[in-house]
């Protein structure tokens, strides 16, 4: 591109911001030209039970054996499970929404897709974003924990023994992990392959994992005493806060359902196999989540509850039990082989839609036409994530992971209400969020008149009510979060709409400019039926 064309298009910004940034598609056209720029389409292979799978190995792994020990420990207590029950309570209701966008929309992009056929490319691009950084961080987060498990399984209780200390770096940032790197990459190699395969391979793991739980979960509570649930400074000892903090914590651990969301371009019955997938597995997980925090925090005093592998350490400490630490660490270590398998599964299919969409370099919306999947997406996320997986302890990015998770499960929230009203009260929708319960039922007396059912096979029941809780719970548990968390959020953002106005609008206006002039281009030969997105 020549530096005038620079030029031109950077003095065109505020225009082209104004004709782009608030420019919608509908569903059909999101599921079917928009598709098409993939070239071959991902194949559709998969079953009900297969998505019921990948939500649940999406989220065992990368929840309870990973943020479980330190909540308790750190911030909520032996209340940790009442943290659970809050944050599953929220994410229940976040994929109620979830599942009827999917039948709506059945586009791999999830957030994305829903967002940018709500509220626009700016809107769509930023829940996008928001939704690839928690995936990349959580997924090199959980890939260290594997190797803290692991060591744990071959007997070795030092946290940082497979890990190579380097000095002159910062702390949080200076012990190498190339375990987690080495299992990040054979994945990414198994998902470029195939997805039918990942996903017999993930319920294989999700199948074992599920038998280590109940393991677990017995054998905890047999070796454990109620009075360690109120040892030694009651049952929260941290006070409410703590237990709502700690909500906002482990709401990081039910990332998993979104990454099932993003197959509805690879199942055979959409409408019927998406919202048992999603809310189903949520169900089952919340309820394990439980029961596993309870099983832990009855067998320590929740100050002696490890660091590292807190499970195994347990076991090993309380019980006696080596061998059971031993295999706690191996069912801890399969499980989150397949919490990384499925989230990077939903990475992928994220970056190729948002591609398609021609926000970012159109060479990652490229699905290979023998393997049927987004495979440049998959190795350049797979690489982005080891990376990170190389350098960053756990808590520099847990907060960061939640706060992400929250805005945009409260932004589908706010889509799921603004489309059952037909587009009314847009600018409301904000305001909303940030209301009390109260408000909510004034918004439902106003607006039920007017509320028509979507075309779709399946809805949420009892609208807008489970839609409008899941926003105040997710605003809620936001302001939960500590500072850190919204300065390293901001910055996030500032990074995403720096790179939308330098990057994402030019690209996106030149391609519509030029398919509009190809489109009209041959109408004196044949009339065509212009297909130009709306704005709201």
């Amino acid at each position: 591109m020549a530096l005038r064309d620079v030029l031109l298009s950077i003095a065109q910004t505020p225009h082209r911001l104004r004709r782009r940034a608030l420019v919608t598609w509908t569903p059909a056209q999101e599921t079917s030209e928009v598709r098409d720029r993939s070239g071959a389409r991902m194949k559709r292979r998969l079953e009900w039970y297969d998505l019921v799978g990948l939500g649940v190995g999406g989220m065992l792994g990368a929840g309870v054996f990973v943020t479980t020990g330190r909540v308790a420990r750190d911030t909520a207590g032996p209340a940790v499970f009442v943290s659970y029950v809050i944050a599953g309570v929220s994410a229940l209701l976040s994929s109620f929404c979830y599942a009827e966008f999917s039948v709506r929309v059945p586009a791999a992009g999830g957030a994305f897709s829903y967002l940018r056929v709500t509220f626009g490319e700016l809107v769509g691009f930023f829940g996008g974003a928001n939704i690839l950084m928690e995936y990349v961080l959580s997924n090199a987060a959980v890939a260290r924990s594997f190797t803290d498990y692991l060591a744990s399984t071959c007997g070795i209780t030092e946290p940082d023994a497979w890990r190579i200390q380097v000095d002159g770096i910062a702390k949080g940032y200076n012990a190498l992990d190339f375990p987690a790197v080495a299992l990040i990459l054979v994945l990414t190699l198994c998902l470029c392959y195939s997805t039918k395969e990942s996903s017999m391979l993930n319920m294989v793991i999700t199948v074992s994992h599920l038998l280590f739980f109940v393991f677990i979960i017995l054998a905890g509570l047999w070796n454990g005493s109620a009075r360690n649930m109120v040892r030694p400074h009651g049952l929260a000892p941290y006070g409410v806060r703590g237990v709502l903090d700690g909500a906002a914590i482990v709401y990081f651990s039910y990332i998993g359902y979104d990454s099932a969301s993003t197959m509805a371009e690879e199942i055979r019955d959409p409408a019927r196999a998406l919202p048992v997938g999603i809310a189903g597995s949520v169900l089952v997980v919340s309820a394990l989540y439980c029961l596993m925090s309870v099983a832990l925090c009855a067998m320590l005093p929740y100050t002696e509850i490890a660091e590292s592998a807190p499970f195994s350490s347990a076991f090993r400490e309380k019980a006696g039990w080596e061998w059971a630490g031993s295999v706690v660490g191996a069912g801890a270590s399969l499980g989150i082989v397949a919490s990384l398998l499925v989230a990077m599964l939903g990475q992928a299919r994220y970056v190729c839609v948002i591609a398609r969409a021609r926000l970012v370099p159109a060479w990652l919306a490229k699905v290979h036409p023998s393997t049927g999947t987004p495979m440049n997406a998959t190795i350049f996320l797979g690489l982005c994530t080891a990376s990170i997986a190389l350098f960053t302890e756990l808590q520099v990015v847990f907060e960061m992971i939640s706060i992400g998770t929250l805005l945009v499960f409260y932004l589908v929230a706010n889509a799921l209400i603004y489309h059952r009203i037909h587009g009314q009260c847009r600018w409301g929708m904000a305001l909303f969020g940030t209301t009390s319960v109260a408000i909510t039922a004034i918004f439902h007396c106003m607006v039920r008149r007017d509320m028509a059912e979507p075309p779709s096979e399946w809805t949420v029941p009892l609208m807008p009510w489970p839609a409008a809780a899941s926003v105040f719970l997710n605003v809620f548990l936001m302001t939960t979060l500590k500072v850190m968390s919204f300065q390293r959020f901001g910055l996030w953002s500032l990074v995403i709409i720096i790179f939308y106005v330098c990057y994402g609008v030019h690209s996106t206006y030149t391609a519509e400019e030029h398919e509009a002039v190809n489109n009209i281009a041959p109408t004196y030969a044949l009339p065509v039926q212009e297909k130009t997105p709306k704005v709201l």
